[in-house]
């Protein structure tokens, strides 16, 4: 005996699928809400936080730079955009800027080259490298301020350490008032700051020279490639990632760079050593002129918003779009 068995027409070509229970569709909108304030409740701590002490001082710093006002109560004497109009024209705020452009290249030429190149070094076998690199990333460790005072010493003019290596080695003529002279204390002030941050800066490019596969290096000593080749074709365009942060980081320091100047030359003699920030803290803090502060906050902002998007947007976006595509799991 035969049966033919008739195809349902509701599930035909074409046809959909029927719809679920109710029971299990209410379950998954339950999970998805469940799913949903689980995120919610771990991200709004860290949101409301960033909200109060990120987004709410910049918002009322950009309202108190438009009033002439002293820190006690709360700003009334609007003034509009006179405290801008001051700033640019201030020859302190605008040799703040000068200085700081100084710093960004001094560090961009001298500072990171210096801090890849002993990362190289340190990359290589050999004895004590292990202390060496402890050495070298030390200062990084230390306190602002302890460096600031440990280099007051150092450079103290007549009795300090480094008029008496100079003087023990006939270079007398050398020597001076380190700090208190407006033509050597900038030098000096990068000095100290290369002997406190480049540490860091070998330390990233050891992180990236050790991520760099050793085979790739080896191809290319088998294909006769000299060390200047090898570092130039392979190592540095590997390292290349690397380098763009560590040079983001770089400028983004010499714009907001403070408690170091602060410490070691109060932004004297005259202005000479002034950053923004100390020119900042000095109307702030000082002289109680909390608006026009305000006004030198918002300047300092501003230049580090339009150079942290524009970094990101032409310098960056390969590595970022990089690190979406790997969290995201795609392979293209």
């Amino acid at each position: 005996m035969t049966s033919t068995f008739l195809p349902d027409r509701r599930t035909g070509p074409g046809t959909a699928p029927p719809p679920p229970p109710a029971g299990a569709a209410r379950a998954r909108t339950r999970r998805r809400v469940t799913h949903w304030l689980t995120a919610v409740g771990f991200q709004l701590p860290a949101l409301v936080l960033f909200l109060v002490l990120v987004v709410l001082p910049i918002l009322f710093a950009l309202y108190a730079a438009f009033f002439r006002w002293g820190g006690f109560g709360m700003p009334s004497d609007y003034v509009g955009t006179e405290n801008f109009t001051r700033l640019f024209d201030d020859p302190v705020f605008l040799g703040d800027l000068w200085r700081c452009l100084l710093l960004v290249v001094l560090s961009l030429a001298l500072q990171l080259p210096f801090a890849l190149a002993m990362a190289v070094l340190l990359n290589q076998r050999m004895r004590g490298r292990a202390v060496y690199r402890m050495l070298f990333f030390a200062p990084y460790v230390l306190s602002e301020a302890i460096t600031g005072v440990l280099f007051g010493m150092i450079f103290a003019p007549g009795d300090g350490l480094a008029d008496r290596v100079l003087g023990g080695v006939g270079l007398d003529g050398l020597g001076g008032e380190w700090f208190a002279d407006p033509s050597m204390v900038m030098a000096t002030l990068f000095l100290v700051m290369t002997w406190k941050y480049f540490g860091f800066h070998m330390m990233l490019y050891l992180a990236g020279l050790q991520s760099i596969p050793r085979e790739l290096t080896e191809a290319a000593l088998i294909d006769g490639a000299g060390p200047w080749q090898r570092f130039r074709n392979v190592t540095l365009p590997l390292l290349a990632p690397t380098l763009r942060i560590s040079v983001f980081l770089s400028v983004i320091g010499a714009i907001q760079l403070f408690d170091l100047v602060w410490v070691v030359t109060q932004g004297g003699p005259d202005h000479h050593s002034e950053t923004m920030a100390v020119t900042m803290f000095q109307f702030g803090f000082k002289r109680y002129q909390v608006g026009y502060a305000s006004a030198i906050s918002v300047v300092m902002f501003g230049i580090s918003l339009v150079f942290a998007l524009a970094y990101q947007r032409f310098v960056l976006r390969r590595d970022l779009q990089g690190a979406t595509t790997t969290m995201r799991g795609d392979g293209k």
